[in-house]
């Protein structure tokens, strides 16, 4: 039976921390909320969904590049307060995912729409061909 283990690419780097540095150095990263993205089929079509929470249609731009799908989305805020000491507050936040797309994508008819900070784009597939049937033919000859 086989079992599914999930990959953690920063398993051997902890331990060798855990050995020499007497901590898990990484360990902040990864308690960081990244954006999830999440790519599957259903119905003829490739779905991509990213959740891309405080972003607006403006701050997101989608592009098809040597047959990838390039998702990008950057937000800049910016405040200033005279009441406050300081003089300008910025914050930013970027996303950037390329996904390869199957030969059979049809980049022509690719949609995408954010709703409630989950950007959806639907990537229609052409069917696969039917398989080819190859008639097996005996000689003839029987013993």
């Amino acid at each position: 039976m086989n079992k599914l283990v999930r990959f953690d690419p920063f398993t051997e780097i902890n331990a060798l921390q855990d050995q020499f540095f007497g901590g898990n150095l990484l360990a902040p990263l990864k308690s960081v909320g990244l954006p999830t993205t999440d790519v599957y089929t259903d119905s003829g079509n490739l779905i991509v969904e990213a959740h891309l929470p405080n972003f607006s249609e403006s701050d997101v731009d989608i592009e098809i590049e040597n047959g990838c799908l390039v998702v990008s989305a950057e937000r800049h805020e910016k405040e200033e307060d005279k009441d406050k000491k300081y003089v300008v507050r910025e914050s930013s936040s970027s996303f950037y995912r390329r996904i390869q797309l199957p030969e059979r994508a049809n980049t022509d008819a690719i949609k995408a729409h954010l709703d409630d900070g989950i950007l959806k784009i639907t990537v229609p597939l052409t069917p696969l061909p039917e398989p080819k049937k190859i008639k097996v033919a005996t000689s003839g000859k029987t013993k």
